[in-house]
């Protein structure tokens, strides 16, 4: 198998670290928190130093949650750390502080600290990745900080915050996604997969903090699997009172109907992002701002940050470029790669589309276009770069093979139906880097 895509970068003081990080990989059977715990201590336990800290989980939807809050919390005046995965084109990407990619200076020296503090005991990629995060945070000036789960929650790096930092932890929407490691064989824990993922999920409740969930939109399985654990470790459950699933936005009237815990009614503007799955992730993140009590956030700037938010690569319209100038239709971009993602993905275009697809090795190939079903005009199957991905043949037979995103656009029809690039990030990254459009 080949190595992961740890990021190139033009600076060689952060590829020396990038290189060094590309030795590390999850270590096989091993699980719990230890390590990163064990490179926390001897780095002075950074996060036990951080400002309040919204701490977010989900299978689908958990990016896009913390980018409302981001907007939210920016819309509000507060300086706002964050950490994200996967990087889209940068490794900066992945830690933002106060409200701006990392430097490359800061990056390179943070890095080149937390391998050398760790260098004898075995951390992962994500272990070094959220310690120096965590270690650039707490040396950083900020009010807030954003943080989205890696994979799963009880195991996640990100799962060393403790209750003193936390305002509000949330859940985005279920489904079943890196099953080799979510639903490997344990004592003591549900056998039902979704219950199961959801039990690992709700990994990140603390006792007395707020554990925000989508309620009813998860199977009642997985609802039990949540409610289990929260009032296990005592943490304070609210599951959505919004009206997100209702028939009023779908209907188009374009507003978020929500009952707050006064039962008061209020409605928030439609979101920035597409999707009418951005609904809930929204109304999630809309949730996790009035039930905590650590910073305060006026209706008015919540409306805003609805408004503001962006997010790369989720259901995204490529700008004027260097890939768009290949064609004369529209070029939609998502990062999706399971079959929840193709649900939504589904959702969003009504009519025929152009699909350009590449899914590594481990996915589904059909997640992504059995939900278009026959709307799909034409298939064009590329390489996931950097990765091992599925060849031609996994996506039927009339599914053609480009070499690259590059070589796939021409050989599409100038018609009227807009072209798809989906079925991974690492896909959708290299689309966003050859059309100039790098995330900042």
């Amino acid at each position: 198998m080949k190595p992961l895509d740890f990021g190139r970068s033009d600076d060689p003081r952060v590829q020396a670290q990038l290189d060094r990080l590309s030795t590390l990989s999850v270590p096989q059977g091993r699980l719990g928190l230890d390590t990163i715990r064990a490179l926390l201590i001897r780095l002075g336990n950074p996060h036990r130093k951080l400002p309040p800290v919204f701490h977010v989980a989900g299978t689908n939807g958990k990016g896009s949650t913390c980018a409302f809050l981001r907007a939210m919390l920016e819309a509000e005046g507060y300086r706002v750390h964050v950490t994200t995965s996967p990087h889209l084109v940068r490794y900066n990407e992945r830690i933002r502080l106060a409200g701006e990619l990392i430097s490359d200076a800061e990056l390179a020296a943070t890095l080149k600290e937390v391998l050398d503090a760790g260098a004898d005991l075995g951390p992962s990629f994500f272990e070094v990745t959220i310690a120096a995060a965590f270690l650039a945070f707490a040396r950083t000036p900020a009010d807030a900080c954003v943080v989205e789960v890696g994979m799963g929650g009880r195991f996640d790096a990100t799962n060393v915050l403790e209750p003193e930092v936390l305002a509000a932890c949330g859940i985005a929407a279920l489904g079943l996604d890196h099953e080799r490691f979510l639903l490997a064989p344990e004592e003591g824990v549900p056998k039902e997969p979704m219950a199961r993922i959801a039990f690992e999920k709700a990994g990140i409740a603390k006792r007395g903090v707020p554990l925000v969930t989508m309620g009813g939109l998860y199977p009642p399985e997985a609802q039990a699997a949540i409610a289990e654990v929260t009032a296990r470790v005592g943490a304070v459950q609210f599951d959505l009172m919004a009206e997100c699933t209702a028939d009023e936005f779908y209907a188009g009237h374009g507003h978020i109907y929500y009952r707050d815990l006064y039962w008061k009614d209020r409605r928030y503007p439609s979101p920035g992002l597409g999707g009418e799955h951005q609904y809930a992730n929204a109304a999630l993140a809309i949730t996790m701002s009035t039930v905590q009590s650590r910073l305060a956030i006026s209706t008015q700037n919540i409306k805003e940050g609805l408004r503001s938010a962006r997010w790369p690569a989720r259901m995204q319209r490529l700008g004027a470029g260097p890939l768009t100038a290949l064609v004369d239709q529209p070029i939609w971009l998502d990062g999706g790669h399971n079959p929840s993602a193709g649900a939504a993905i589904a959702a969003h275009f009504v009519g025929p589309l152009h699909v350009v697809i590449g899914m590594i090795e481990g996915k589904d190939p059909r997640a992504i276009i059995d939900p278009l079903g026959d709307r799909i005009r034409t298939l064009t199957v590329v390489p996931v770069p950097g990765h091992d991905h599925h060849p031609v043949e996994a996506f039927g037979p009339d599914a053609r093979a480009a070499a690259n995103v590059e070589d796939a656009l021409p050989g599409i029809p100038s018609d009227d139906y807009p072209i798809l690039i989906a079925g991974s990030l690492y896909l959708a990254g290299e689309a966003l880097r050859l059309n100039d459009e790098l995330p900042d």
